[in-house]
């Protein structure tokens, strides 16, 4: 049975669902991450990228324009809730879990990503695989 994944932002105008398994579960110190949470690494979920719809709204999306591949983040315009990250090199949506409207279904981490950005303050799980950055597919 395929695991349905619900969520939106903070103040109810987007709303989302993602149908079947998460590709990965992870943690992630990377220091843009770090600037979208106000300073904690990010909790998410990869689905893959046909999984995954908007039900109620419509997302405004910001790339960086300084780098040779940027990310893709979609936001809530109206509360400026981060929900999901769009990398170019991968058919994923990145999923942050306090999105979700059920935050337990993450379960926990598989993997700890971008560790090299890691600050003193942060706690990894422990028994989780960690990578300085990406790991080798």
């Amino acid at each position: 049975m395929a695991m349905k994944f619900e969520g939106g932002c903070y103040c109810g105008a987007l709303r989302y669902v993602a149908d079947g398994e998460p590709v990965l579960k992870g943690e992630c110190y990377c220091r843009e991450c770090q600037y979208i949470s106000g300073g904690a690494p990010q909790l998410f979920l990869a689905m893959p990228a046909g999984t995954f719809h908007y039900t109620q709204g419509t997302a405004k999306t910001y790339s960086r324009s300084d780098l040779e591949h940027p990310v893709t983040r979609e936001f809530c315009p109206e509360c400026g809730t981060h929900l999901v990250t769009r990398r170019p090199d991968m058919p994923l949506v990145i999923l942050k879990v306090g999105t979700l409207d059920e935050p337990s279904l993450f379960g926990g981490p598989q993997v700890a990503i971008y560790t090299c950005d890691k600050q003193i303050f942060h706690h990894m799980a422990e028994a989780v695989p960690a990578y300085e950055k990406m790991p080798v597919q």
